[in-house]
């Protein structure tokens, strides 16, 4: 499933995942960025979420990635909005991160307050890239900081150097080394691998917010999760990685098959809720 001619493919598996009870779905723009607003019932004022897909930079969609952001909306009772980034290799970096920063100060323009980042895959290696330009954003403009960001498997290190590429391999039934290789040179276009802007495994720390990230014990990126949480942890970010066993990539997308699924989705509400509410 690699590369811009699977793409139908692969937002048909995406959209396997269940579709939330009380989740209505609207077409949006945002920040000039389209995507798919996933309204809870009675939705908490004044608050957002973006979501940033996963689909190695090559594919996805905000409309078939919609069921898996409305099970995060439903249970925090917030608006979340899937951004419709740009996808290599037509539009390579910076592309994608130019969405996702326009559609971050888009919700501040309409006067969001408070606003958490998720993201899963290679959606949640953008999201935690985003999350340091707007917290560093904030402190130097005083425009809104995000509140909290929450990441599933998230790719972290566009580079390729960590060690579970390897050692998990034969556990990883979704991901290979090549497929990540591929949609890397396909994203990068020539770019620096290494680039805080692309891999936030080599960013800024500094001030960050609470961070939640979970992943499996059978997929290739773990490490990228390990050894980000390492960083992160030095830099006494307040970041908590929930490493799950036996789990595949992005395993809450199987809510309503997998109990873990279910355990996860619970976890990031709770936390999300904390992190926005009054």
């Amino acid at each position: 499933m690699s590369g811009s001619d699977a793409r139908g493919a692969f937002d048909e598996i995406q959209e396997k995942t269940p579709d939330a009870s009380g989740v209505s779905y609207e077409q949006g723009t945002v920040g000039g960025v389209p995507g798919v607003w996933c309204h809870p019932q009675n939705p908490r004022p004044g608050v957002a979420i973006l979501y940033l897909h996963g689909g190695a930079y090559v594919q996805g969609s905000a409309h078939a990635y919609r069921h898996l952001a409305g099970q995060v909306a439903v249970r925090t009772s917030v608006s979340t909005f899937v951004a419709d980034y740009r996808l290599a290799p037509e539009h390579p970096f910076p592309a994608a991160l130019d969405d996702a920063k326009a559609a971050y100060r888009g919700l501040v323009e309409q006067g969001t307050q408070k606003i958490a980042i998720v993201g899963d895959s290679a959606g949640g290696g953008l999201a935690l890239v985003l999350l340091a330009i707007a917290q560093s954003d904030a402190l130097a403009r005083g425009s809104v900081a995000p509140s909290a960001a929450v990441v599933m498997s998230p790719w972290t290190d566009l580079a390729l150097t960590g060690l579970s590429l390897q050692d998990h391999a034969d556990d990883d039934p979704l991901l290979t080394r090549e497929v990540l290789s591929m949609a890397s040179a396909s994203y990068l276009n020539g770019h620096e691998p290494n680039d805080p802007l692309v891999s936030p495994l080599y960013g800024s720390f500094t001030d960050l917010p609470s961070i939640q990230i979970h992943v499996g014990t059978s997929e290739v990126l773990l490490d990228d999760t390990r050894r980000y949480a390492k960083r992160a942890h030095a830099e006494e970010v307040d970041v908590t990685a929930h490493v799950w066993e036996g789990m595949t990539h992005v395993f809450p997308g199987n809510v309503g098959t997998l109990n873990a699924a279910e355990a996860a989705l619970g976890m990031i509400a709770t936390f999300l809720k904390s992190k926005t509410n009054p």
